[in-house]
C-alpha cells in the first residue's frame, strides 16, 4: 500500500475545522483523487476544550505550533493559525528547515516575509504553497502559476475584500449610511478584530502583493501598495455614481510599466454593466489579462469554512499527487526586487465636491482643473443646501499627480465648502 501522506494542523479555528471534516468525511476521494490516503497526524491550537464540530480524539495533540511542524510523523504543516509573525511564522520556518513541505492559509505573513520563505524553502528541498491565502476558494495562485504560465501578464486587478464589498453593496442596495452598513457587517461577524484589516485595504492589500509577485516575476513588495479604505465612501458617491453608471468597488490594480511595478488598492468606479460592476455582497473576483489568452475572469467565495479549507485542501492534494512548484511560480532566486512605482496610468477621475453658493464658483474650479492640464468630460450639480451646493465632476484621463495638483489649487480658491472626494475610474 502507498505510504499515507500524514499532516499536522496548526490552527483549529473555522478553516482548520474545515480541513479536518473534509479529511475525515472525503478519505476514499483523496486517496483515488491522489493515489495515496491523506492523514493527520497531530494538531495544535490553542485551547484543547473547545467545541470544534468535529472529533480530534484521534489525532496526537501539541500545545506547540512548533513542536507540531517538527514531529517525525508530520510530512505537510498546515499552517492556519494566521499572523504575520509570532508563533506561524516560527513555526513555519521550523518546518521548513527540518525539509517539511508547508500549506498555509496566511496572506499577512506571506506579504512581510514571503521571499525569505520562499528561499528556505527552496533551501531545504521543500514546497511552500498558499492557495488558501488568496481570494478563498478561487483557485487564482493555481491559474497564475500554470495554467496561465505561457503568458506575459500585463494586468491583475479584482475584489478581493468580501467585507468591503458587502459593505458597499449594502449601502447601495438598502441605502444604509457607510456607518450603518459598517455596523451591520460587525453584527454579522465579517470584521477582523481589527476592522481596519479589512476596511482599510490591509488584508485585501496583503493578497494583491503576493499576486503581482507571481504575475510579474518579483519579490513581494507589501510595503510598495498604494492603500486607501473605504471610509471615506460615503451614500451620496454611491448614489451619484450609480446615476452615472457606474458602481463604486475595493479594487486592487497591479500592472508592470516602463517606471516599475504599480500596486494600488483603493476605492474606485467600475462600469457597473461589467463583471466587476455586478459583484454583489461577499463574493471576491479576480481578474487576469494575459498576452495570449486576453482577460480571465474567476468569481467565488472569499472566506468562509468550505471555500477556504476547499483551497487548503487543493494544495495538500498537489503535494500528496508528487507536484512540486517554487512558491512564487520560479525559483525565488530569479524573483527581481521590485521597483515601485506610483501610479501613473492616466485615467478618469470621478470628483464630488461642495462648492460655496456664490458667483464664480464654479469657474474659479475649473479654471483649477485646466492649470492642470485637466478637461472635464461630464459635470452635475445638484440641489443645494442654504450655504453650499453639491457639485459632480468626470474628467477625461488624467493622472493622480495632475489630479493632485489641481486639488490644491482648488482648496486655495476658497470656494470649496469640505474636502472633495476624488476616485479613479478604471477601465475593466
Amino acid at each position: 500500500m502507498t505510504e499515507p501522506l500524514r499532516l499536522g494542523i496548526a490552527g483549529l479555528g473555522t478553516v482548520g475545522a474545515g480541513v479536518v471534516k473534509i479529511v475525515r468525511q472525503k478519505a476514499a476521494l483523496l486517496a483515488e483523487r491522489t493515489g495515496r490516503p491523506v492523514t493527520i497526524s497531530a494538531v495544535a491550537a490553542r485551547n484543547r476544550d473547545k467545541d470544534r464540530g468535529v472529533p480530534l480524539g484521534d489525532y496526537a495533540w501539541e500545545d506547540d505550533a512548533v513542536a507540531l511542524a517538527t514531529r517525525d510523523d508530520v510530512d505537510v504543516f498546515v499552517e492556519l493559525m494566521g499572523g504575520s509573525d509570532g508563533p506561524a511564522k516560527a513555526a513555519t520556518e521550523a518546518a521548513l528547515a527540518a525539509g517539511k513541505d508547508v500549506v498555509t492559509a496566511n496572506k499577512a505573513m506571506l506579504a512581510h516575509h514571503g521571499q525569505a520563505l520562499a528561499q528556505l524553502a527552496e533551501a531545504n528541498g521543500a514546497v511552500l504553497r498558499f492557495e488558501a491565502a488568496v481570494a478563498g476558494g478561487i483557485p487564482v495562485i493555481k491559474a497564475l502559476t500554470e495554467g496561465l504560465a505561457g503568458n506575459d501578464i500585463t494586468r491583475v486587478m479584482g475584489v478581493m475584500n468580501g467585507t468591503c464589498n458587502y459593505i458597499l453593496t449594502r449601502m447601495e442596495s438598502a441605502g444604509l449610511t457607510y456607518d450603518q452598513a459598517f455596523a451591520e457587517a460587525d453584527k454579522l461577524g465579517y470584521l477582523e478584530a481589527d476592522p481596519e484589516l479589512d476596511v482599510g485595504g490591509i488584508d485585501a492589500g496583503h493578497k494583491l502583493s503576493l499576486l503581482a509577485a507571481i504575475a510579474f516575476g518579483t519579490q513581494v513588495a507589501f510595503e510598495s501598495v498604494e492603500l486607501e479604505g473605504i471610509g471615506k465612501v460615503s451614500i451620496d458617491d454611491i448614489r451619484q455614481a450609480a446615476d452615472m453608471g457606474y458602481k463604486v468597488k475595493l479594487l486592487g490594480v497591479c500592472r508592470m510599466t516602463g517606471r516599475g511595478l504599480e500596486q494600488r488598492m483603493a476605492p474606485c468606479l467600475v462600469p457597473a454593466t461589467s463583471p466587476l460592476g455586478q459583484l454583489d455582497g461577499g463574493t471576491n473576483m479576480v481578474v487576469i489579462e494575459g498576452d495570449q489568452v486576453g482577460q480571465i475572469v474567476m468569481r467565488g467565495a472569499g472566506a468562509g469554512e468550505g471555500p477556504t479549507a476547499s483551497a487548503v485542501m487543493g494544495d495538500v492534494m498537489d503535494i500528496a499527487r508528487g507536484t512540486r512548484l517554487s512558491t512564487f511560480g520560479q525559483p525565488a532566486s530569479s524573483l527581481k526586487p521590485a521597483t515601485a512605482a506610483q501610479v501613473a496610468t492616466p485615467a478618469p477621475y470621478y470628483l464630488r465636491m461642495c462648492l460655496v453658493d456664490k458667483p464664480g464658483a464654479l469657474a474659479k474650479v475649473a479654471t483649477a482643473l485646466g492649470d492642470a492640464g485637466i478637461s472635464i468630460n461630464r459635470m452635475r450639480q445638484y440641489d443645494h443646501t442654504d450655504d453650499a451646493a453639491p457639485v459632480l465632476i468626470v474628467t477625461h484621463k488624467t493622472t493622480r499627480a495632475a489630479l493632485d495638483v489641481a486639488l490644491v489649487a482648488m482648496a486655495a480658491t476658497g470656494v470649496v465648502a469640505r474636502e472633495p472626494v476624488a476616485l479613479r475610474i478604471e477601465r475593466v
